[in-house]
């Protein structure tokens, strides 16, 4: 039973985001992949908090590491982000 319950990702999304974490995840169901943002509409960078509470409840993955500028973290949805999203 333990292997089927490794495949429903349902325990993933254990909380409702705060409202800063499902600003940032609704960015990413308009782009390509599921990009989600470096910025805020204003400019501001997204909280490092904000992408790693995404990260840490499994509503956001690392897509890749940029060269320029490593300290930035560019993620990208998961699919209980986008559901999550895309139902809030």
């Amino acid at each position: 039973m333990a292997a089927l319950s490794a495949l429903n990702d349902n325990d993933l999304v254990e909380s409702q985001p705060s409202l800063p974490e499902l600003f940032y995840l609704r960015r990413g169901l308009s782009q390509p992949g599921g990009k989600l943002p470096l910025f805020d509409l204003d400019g501001q960078a997204i909280a490092p908090e904000v992408v790693q509470a995404c990260r840490d409840k499994g509503w956001a993955e690392p897509w890749f590491n940029n060269p320029l500028k490593p300290d930035w973290l560019v993620c990208k949805l998961t699919e209980a982000g986008r559901r999550l999203a895309a139902s809030a």
